[in-house]
């Protein structure tokens, strides 16, 4: 092998070892597959505890309100809910729904904690969101507070149209 060879094979021979050790590097940084279910798992039990005493002080504050908790296909998480009483003559025979539903989505293959609710005030829906983030950059604090203004936007909405 002439020169040039032997310096073409020592820059083949790097570049493959620069790819192994930067593919090892990335192997480490992600998160597997168990430690994303329990980034989760911790992260949804604290939001649904969270969410849960929001929605109580909720139902506190707007007398008539049933609290549940909810666990489904479709996540974790709690709700409010209330049917009105319509005794108008020639009113429609259907009762006002209203109630506000708030979960955490089991985890998906996008690795994301997804936060989603519903809000459905004198069966008009006021709102259906979801507010998102990549687990390994997950903040809690943005989250909570998400959580707080989905409640005070319902019993706003709620307390407008009842009043």
């Amino acid at each position: 092998m002439n020169d040039f060879e032997q310096r073409l094979q020592k820059a083949i021979d790097r570049g493959k070892r620069i790819g192994r050790q930067r593919a090892e590097a990335e192997a480490r940084a992600a998160l597997s597959e168990a430690e994303l279910r329990a980034l989760h798992t911790q992260y949804r039990l604290e939001l649904c505890d969270y969410l849960e005493s929001c929605l109580q002080k909720l139902q506190g504050h707007l007398p008539g309100f049933r609290f549940e908790t909810v666990l489904s296909e479709r996540g974790w998480g709690a709700a409010v809910s209330r049917e009105d009483f319509r005794a108008r003559p020639g009113s429609s025979s259907a009762n006002p729904y209203s109630r506000l539903e708030l979960l955490i989505r089991p985890l998906s293959p996008y690795a994301v904690l997804d936060l989603a609710a519903k809000a459905t005030v004198r069966d008009r829906e006021l709102f259906n969101r979801n507010f998102f983030q990549p687990l390994g950059e997950v903040d809690i604090e943005t989250f909570r507070e998400t959580i707080d203004r989905w409640v005070v936007e319902f019993a706003e909405a709620y307390a407008a149209r009842t009043a």
